[in-house]
């Protein structure tokens, strides 16, 4: 028997609950097991599970679940949610962008992160196994009994996305519903920040492809102009869209290795940057930063989550990073480290996306990456560029 398991989000893996589930069900057969999310992907690291949980790919989990429909008997999706009921949601709108979801039995195991009212859930690090799809019944019992986990009997009714014509308008208006928000929590959309949560339910409307309201909610009109790329008013599908609330990993890992870097690093000692490289412009794409650091000697980050979610990101790769920040941090990510030889820019509030749009034009030619015969002489260049809004430089 192959069983396909994707996991989501790192939570499930700092708790350990992943790799308990791996271990489980290989006594049932050969186990493949991907993962989506940028952040879980440091969690496979800290955790040491790279050998086991295939992060190369960055996709949707949806993405790798119709990958596993083609080689698997039957397929898993792990989650931790905040709450059952932001689990569950989920799982539902995952399933929804499946094309074919009876293809193969598909179901969600769903632990839980906080406390629930129901007897089958007391305590922390409980679970459920839900099933996605009609086939799932045909095996959900012999699952159960392997992981040890109580078994839902009905599937979960997608609601949380709403599709409608505005009658005042006449422009389609998408109602994306995010429950189980903490009021003064971020609302993030595609990573950016949107705005803050006043309610535990936020309803999100976008209007032909841009957010107009945000219902139990402050809008973050920064945020909205990074969303949709400024002056270019780029449209964002807000029903395909990752949205969430809260931070981008809300768990410490259970055990923390030395870093898996490029081959040849053996310790934590800056990297001498000399002659030519691969340099990478990351601009408030920090969850791409896996793949877009590929092969890079450094990597100039623009934005202050941006740089400390990269950061933290590379420093497991051993790539050091030139940040560029001014102050406005958003608070996504905690316990983050840089790796040695780095240095972070702080200018004068409000200037690094400008600062980081010269950079882009002026020394990237407008592209994401570059191969440079001087990387010192870079570095240096960008330090010019910046030196009128700098008011602090920190050396790592």
């Amino acid at each position: 028997m192959k069983i396909g398991i994707v996991i989501h989000g790192p939570e499930v893996i700092d708790s350990g609950q992943a790799e308990k589930v791996l271990e489980k069900l290989s006594r049932l057969g050969e186990v493949e097991a991907k993962l989506g999310g940028t952040m879980g992907k440091t969690a496979v690291l800290d955790a040491g599970l790279e050998g086991q949980i295939d992060i190369r790919d960055h996709q949707k989990p949806s993405a790798c679940i119709e990958s596993f429909f083609e080689s698997s008997d039957f397929v898993c999706l792990i989650n931790r949610g905040k709450t059952p009921e932001t689990g569950k949601t989920f799982g539902k709108i995952v399933c929804s962008h499946l094309r074919e979801p009876e293809k193969k039995p598909l179901f969600q195991i769903e632990y839980l992160e906080s406390e629930s009212s129901e007897p089958v859930c007391q305590g922390r690090g409980c679970g459920k196994l839900i099933p996605l799809n009609k086939k799932a019944g045909d095996c959900i019992e012999k699952l159960s009994e392997t992981l040890g986990l109580p078994a839902e009997g009905s599937l979960p009714l997608n609601d949380s996305i709403r599709t409608e014509k505005c009658p005042e308008t006449g422009k389609t208006r998408i109602i994306r519903t995010l429950s189980g928000a903490v009021p003064g929590e971020n609302i993030l959309v595609n990573g950016i920040v949107i705005g803050k949560a006043e309610s535990t339910e936020v309803r999100i409307i976008s209007e032909n492809g841009f957010i107009t309201t945000i219902e139990g909610g402050i809008i973050k009109e920064h945020g909205l102009e990074k969303l949709h790329c400024y002056e270019k008013r780029e449209p964002v599908d807000l029903e395909n869209a990752w949205v969430k609330s809260g931070s981008v990993r809300r768990s410490t890992p259970g055990r923390r290795n030395t870093p898996k870097p490029t081959p040849g690093l053996v310790d934590l000692k800056p990297i001498p940057l000399k002659g030519a490289g691969k340099v990478v412009l990351i601009d408030h794409a920090a969850e791409h930063s896996f793949e877009l650091a590929d092969g890079a000697q450094l990597a100039v980050t623009v934005g202050d989550d941006t740089t400390a979610i990269a950061g933290d990101i590379l420093y497991r790769l051993g790539i050091p990073i030139l940040g560029i920040t001014d102050g406005d941090c958003d608070d996504l990510a905690d316990r983050t480290e840089i790796f040695p030889g780095s240095l972070i820019l702080r200018l004068a509030a409000g200037n690094d996306d400008l600062v980081g749009k010269k950079l882009r034009q002026e020394l990237f030619n407008g592209k994401i990456s570059a191969v440079f015969e001087d990387i010192p002489a870079l570095k240096e260049k960008v330090l010019r560029l910046a030196e009128p809004k700098t008011e602090a430089i920190f050396e790592y």
